[in-house]
């Protein structure tokens, strides 16, 4: 049996609901800031594999994907301002600098870790910065390319990392955190207690009966950028450049909201296209995960299980002799070390909560909250794409 795009979205949509109320049900989950889409998406997948002799595989119509994959980076592409990045300084920089560094560590000590196990040297890849650093979605969206490369089964290698990942990134923040507090005698210099961030500031307003609201704006800058961004991704394709379709579109997104920026046209609702952005981003991921095959990790089980303990040790080892001593040494360097733990081995979501669980116990951090979620959330997926690529090229 087969279902449409339409049923599979609807089917989707209750996949998605699952895991959220999994999340509800298990509180561990929800600690862990794994996303309600992974949850869902890999419950499913791990059920069909189970019914699968029993009752066959319920295909699934994946043809929407790329559109959503797309439109997730292009959101991203938009919020990587140029003001952005001034607001957070040098910090910012800094720590864009070392979690690009961090990524391409983690892909040469994968690939060691994979040649020296005998299995696909692009194996240590995707257990690498493709899914640590860049978390699940930029690990679907990868995985394609790396199928195309011969690594058998990359979805399922790619999500499995990610998990993992994203279960380490919620563990081993915090602790890396407060040792370096404690063997430094760090505190905050505000001793505000109980301090709670809530992210972007608030909800989203949204106009949906205008057709010149926001709503309608936001949609159709992110549209127009996909479709830009689609013609320079032909521009690299006609001069045997290699990359994944929505680098195009990321470039062409961060040109516009600069342009749109310096001309003070206040056209675009960065909020509202990171709430769009989330959407697609949830559908893409529900979809793809709900498409895994289970069998496909089998064989390759311990070996990236030791390849993603490798990556755990190198990371920590990492943040608490390289980041931790850019950061300043003090206390915001601290907290923003256990949120680099957070988005280098899962995702910027891991990052806040570590460093808000440092923040509510020794008081605020503001600098940290400032620089990590900026580099984490945004310029460290344009990094990151650039180094995915070329370890892709070099293996070609």
């Amino acid at each position: 049996m087969s279902l449409d795009l339409i049923q599979t979205l609807a089917l989707a949509s209750l996949v998605f609901g699952a895991g959220s109320g999994v999340k509800r049900i298990v509180p561990v989950i929800s600690r862990l800031n794994i996303p309600a889409a992974v949850v869902g998406g890999l419950t499913y997948a791990v059920l069909a594999f189970a019914a699968e002799p029993f009752v066959g595989r319920l295909g699934l119509d994946t043809s929407a994907q790329p559109l959503f994959m797309v439109a997730f980076f292009t959101s991203i592409g938009i919020g990587a301002t140029w003001s952005l990045l001034k607001r957070g300084g040098v910090p910012v920089v800094v720590l864009l600098i070392l979690a690009t560094f961090l990524a391409l560590i983690q892909n040469v000590a994968g690939i060691g870790a994979a040649w020296a196990l005998g299995v696909h040297p692009l194996i240590g890849v995707i257990a690498g910065s493709v899914t640590l650093v860049g978390g699940p979605a930029t690990g679907m969206a990868f995985a394609p390319s790396f199928e195309a490369a011969g690594v058998d089964g990359a979805g399922v290698l790619t999500i499995a990392s990610a998990t993992v990942g994203i279960l380490f990134g919620g563990l081993c923040g915090g602790p890396v955190g407060s040792y370096l507090m404690r063997r430094r005698n760090l505190v905050s210099s505000d001793r505000m207690q109980n301090v709670v961030h809530s992210g972007d500031g608030g909800g989203v307003n949204v106009e949906l009966d205008q057709e010149r609201g926001s709503f309608s704006v936001s949609l159709l800058v992110l549209g127009m950028c996909m479709g830009i961004g689609s013609l320079i991704s032909l521009g690299f394709a006609s001069a045997g450049w290699v990359l994944p379709a929505y680098i195009g579109a990321m470039i062409a997104a961060s040109a516009v909201a600069n342009a749109a920026e310096r001309s003070s046209l206040r056209v675009i609702d960065l909020r509202l296209v990171r709430f769009l952005g989330g959407v697609c981003l949830n559908i893409f991921l529900v979809v793809a995960l709900m498409n895994l095959r289970i069998a496909d990790l089998a064989n390759l089980a311990v070996p990236l299980t030791v390849i993603l303990m490798l990556q755990v040790v190198i990371a920590a080892l990492f943040t608490l002799f390289i980041v931790f001593r850019f950061m300043g040494r003090d206390y915001d360097g601290a907290v923003a070390s256990a949120g680099f733990i957070g988005f280098g081995l899962g995702t910027t979501a891991n990052a806040v909560a570590n460093m808000q669980t440092l923040e509510e116990r020794f008081g605020a951090a503001p600098r940290a909250f400032l620089t990590v979620p900026i580099v984490g959330g945004f310029f460290i997926d344009f990094t990151n794409a650039l180094v995915i690529n070329g370890f892709l090229n070099w293996w070609r």
